[in-house]
């Protein structure tokens, strides 16, 4: 008997083997083709746009837009933009984000007729490319004066010698030379930081430094061909695709190293604000921010003075604090929101002190000046218009008039039902009921209980209630009348 394993070779015909070998090969071949066609495949181009002033929503929508088109490994994000300028705490959050960003940002300064004015500048200078359409231009980056009082640059003096006043003294030498910049020290110091930053934008992209300082200090502007020439932007196109073409196969300075770009025939990925931005931008509108905080104070003040309505008091509460988160984020001038307050608090004292109308106009004139300085900028776009802050100061005034007038009356007024309604009311002791006395009170019959003596018909006072027992006394004229008796 013969024991253990034996192994069986089978032989494989020859054309088998080569018919598999073939088909091998095949599959490894088109495997790699599928691997290399997956490393080559080119990544998208996103496409964000701004159109208006830049504030803390356009800031969001601008961040959010750069997070995505990181996640989706993009190959270049392009801002399209046109701007009159903007708030400077929101520019500055936006630069730091290019800077941050791992995926170069092209500012495309589009349609023709589009202009990137004050931070719009910076936003340029700030990108790793700057473009520019026909017809379009960048400039004027001047901070505007916080607080306002700024005024326009002084303009030079018509060259030559200045004429010495009637009897004044001799100049010493060098009184002739250029006085310092107009403006106080302030405005002198936003400019020279204005200076400061935007040349350090354009030593770090390679831009034109001199022309930067001359659009702060100068507020001039530049048209796109002239902005190409001078080396303050890199590309002058007429569209999103002709953009796409030139700066294909550029290297740009991105987080982490260079970076040669490929975007020839590369999808464009359109982000468009979505719903938060949108209420951000609704919400940090100065003028409805301004309104909210109105709706929220009178809806407090409303509740306050008619407790148990709910209603005023929850959409009061609600509107002011979305107006305080909304002016957290905008340049507010602590002194005009005391104004605004303190003028309401007169307004609203004129119900309480005889002050012959002074609280009420006092209060307004302290509204209509809170407001106008609630703003602490001049910034375009950026201001309360007067002809809403003169309507709402007219209503305001209405509100204290008709409607907390109503309210406080209301508190005047005699109760009509309930405990309170009971006592005092006048009834009538109508039978006797063993040692119970019942008295009709309000049409309705109450078991009565008296410390005096009572008798069927005599009229009586209600003084007190013990759960269903009425505590009653005899009227002042049945007193009377039983005192003669």
């Amino acid at each position: 008997m013969r024991t253990g394993m034996q192994l069986a070779i089978v032989e494989v015909p020859p054309r088998f083997a080569a018919s598999f070998m073939r088909r091998l090969a095949a599959l490894v071949f088109c495997l790699i083709c599928l691997v290399g066609a997956a490393g080559a495949a080119q990544q998208p181009v996103v496409l964000l746009t701004i159109d208006g002033a830049i504030g803390p929503s356009v800031a969001d929508y601008f961040g959010r837009g750069l997070k995505k088109a990181a996640e989706q490994e993009a190959e270049l994000v392009i801002v399209q933009m046109d701007t009159p300028g903007g708030l400077d705490l929101s520019m500055r959050r936006m630069i730091k984000d290019i800077l941050a960003s791992p995926v170069p940002v092209a500012m495309f300064v589009h349609p023709s007729g589009a202009r990137a004015a004050s931070a719009g500048t910076y936003l340029l200078y700030a990108s790793h490319i700057a473009a520019m359409s026909p017809a379009t231009n960048l400039g004027a980056a001047t901070p505007v004066q916080i607080g306002g009082g700024g005024g326009k640059p002084k303009e030079p003096a018509e060259p030559g010698p200045a004429k010495p006043r009637e009897g004044a003294k001799p100049e010493k030498p060098g009184a002739g030379e250029p006085e310092p910049a107009s403006g106080d020290a302030m405005s002198r110091k936003a400019v020279s930081d204005a200076v400061a930053y935007i040349k350090g934008l354009a030593q770090l992209r390679g831009r034109n430094a001199q022309w930067a300082e001359k659009a702060v200090r100068e507020a001039v502007s530049l048209p796109a061909d002239e902005a190409l020439a001078i080396n303050v932007v890199d590309v002058l196109a007429a569209d999103v695709a002709e953009l796409l073409a030139k700066v294909d196969g550029r290297s740009v300075e991105v987080q982490g190293g260079k970076r040669v770009l490929s975007t020839t025939g590369a999808d464009v990925v359109r982000v468009d604000p979505d719903w938060r931005s949108r209420l951000l931008a609704v919400i940090t509108d100065p003028s409805m921010a301004y309104i909210l905080l109105l709706i929220g104070f009178y809806g407090l003040l409303l509740e306050f003075y008619s407790p148990g309505m709910v209603f005023p008091g929850v959409i009061g509460a609600v509107s002011l604090l979305v107006a305080l988160y909304a002016f957290q984020m905008l340049p507010v001038n602590y002194a005009g929101l005391a104004l605004i307050v303190l003028g309401i608090g007169f307004m609203a004292a004129e119900l309480f002190v005889t002050s012959y109308g002074a609280l009420g106009i006092g209060g307004t004139i302290a509204f209509v000046i809170g407001s106008i300085l609630l703003i602490d900028t001049d910034v375009p776009g950026y201001d309360i218009p007067w002809l809403l802050i003169g309507g709402l100061a007219i209503l305001s005034l209405i509100f204290f008039v008709v409607v907390i007038g109503l309210a406080m009356r209301s508190r005047t007024q005699p109760v009509v039902s309930g405990r309170e309604e009971m006592m005092g009311a006048i009834g009538e002791v109508v039978e006797q009921r063993g040692s119970e006395l019942w008295a009709r009170v309000h049409s309705e019959l109450w078991r009565v209980n008296s410390a005096t003596p009572l008798q069927i018909s005599q009229r009586v006072r209600v003084v007190g209630i013990d759960g269903l027992t009425l505590r009653v006394e005899p009227t002042q004229a049945d007193g009377l009348k039983q005192t003669g008796d």
